[in-house]
């Protein structure tokens, strides 16, 4: 499809004369210029950091009061999208009920070009009204353009309902960063022009990563720089699991086996048992404490030894 006259050209779709004659170059120097330009896409990311900081500091109270974090994109954008999100789940323990991913053209986009899709902000709209955003929601959008209109459309919508809304695009001076909380990563032109897989999806991918494993860390996800709500779903973090918890208290083998069952493969739990606690008791003690693991073994040095046996 032709791109309407009135829409500008945005900076990831402009030609480099540079790579003009990329396709004669030596496969060396091919992929050193490749190389090049993936490391320029991260040193982009820098710019992007007070961005960054000011939408994480006024998503954490949102989400801490139950809000859910929304992922909206459209072809290479939305798919990185979709694999930071879902990753949140196993790594940090992120309830999969507060979270929505939403990719222009739905399931079947994942694996093939939908014709149309990321044009369809009527779809856009619909679909992310059906999830009935709200003032609590973090609702992040990302395209390498800044001009998605299933992108933009979809982050109006949820700005309209109140939702604080991230608006992430590779080109300056585009609709998406009109969002409340702009990031602006900008890459510029791509070694192969409109080849946004390539710089645009890398500095994406790189700040999205900042932006999700940032917040995990603000609403207690991590302690001692751990994973200690990461859900155990095979041997290989079984393993991680026990070795966390020796590392973490001190206890040995045999008992970080035990207190990882007796708290049903919660590694927090398991480690407020091995401070003495039970089951029932580390359970009300993290929940007064907002799941904070620091917060909640504070709480237990501070108790005298009276109070402790109380």
């Amino acid at each position: 499809m032709l791109q309407p006259a009135s829409v500008p050209l945005a900076h990831t779709e402009m030609l480099d004369a540079r790579y003009t004659d990329l396709d004669i170059w030596p496969t060396g120097t091919v992929l050193e210029a490749l190389l090049e330009s993936q490391l320029g896409a991260v040193a982009a990311v820098k710019s992007a950091l007070p961005q960054l900081e000011a939408a994480i500091t006024a998503a954490v109270p949102r989400l801490e009061a139950g809000g859910r974090l929304f992922y909206v994109g459209a072809g290479t954008s939305g798919r990185i999208g979709l694999q930071d999100g879902v990753e949140l789940i196993p790594t940090y323990g992120w309830p999969a009920v507060r979270l929505v991913l939403m990719l222009a053209g739905g399931d079947a986009a994942l694996f093939n070009p939908v014709e149309g899709a990321e044009d369809d902000e009527a779809e856009a709209r619909r679909a992310i009204s059906a999830h009935t955003p709200t003032a609590q929601d973090v609702v992040i959008g990302v395209a390498a353009s800044g001009g998605t209109p299933y992108t933009c459309a979809a982050l109006e919508t949820a700005k309209e309902a109140g939702s604080l809304c991230i608006g992430m695009s590779c080109s300056p001076n585009t609709r998406l960063l009109n969002a409340e909380y702009p990031v602006l990563i900008q890459t510029g032109p791509e070694v192969v022009a409109g080849s946004t897989r390539m710089k645009a999806g890398t500095a994406q991918k790189v700040t999205l990563n900042l932006l999700s494993t940032t917040l995990m860390i603000r609403l207690g996800h991590t302690w001692r720089g751990q994973m200690v709500d990461m859900r155990i779903v095979n041997a290989k973090l079984v393993r991680r699991a026990h070795r966390m918890l020796r590392h973490l208290t001190g206890c040995t083998q045999a008992q970080a086996e035990d207190a990882l069952q007796q708290a049903n493969g919660s590694i927090k739990l398991a480690v407020l048992l091995r401070h003495g606690l039970d089951v029932a008791q580390a359970r009300q003690l993290l929940a007064l404490c907002g799941g904070h693991l620091r917060k909640a073994l504070a709480r237990i040095a501070a108790k005298t030894p009276a109070e402790a046996d109380a």
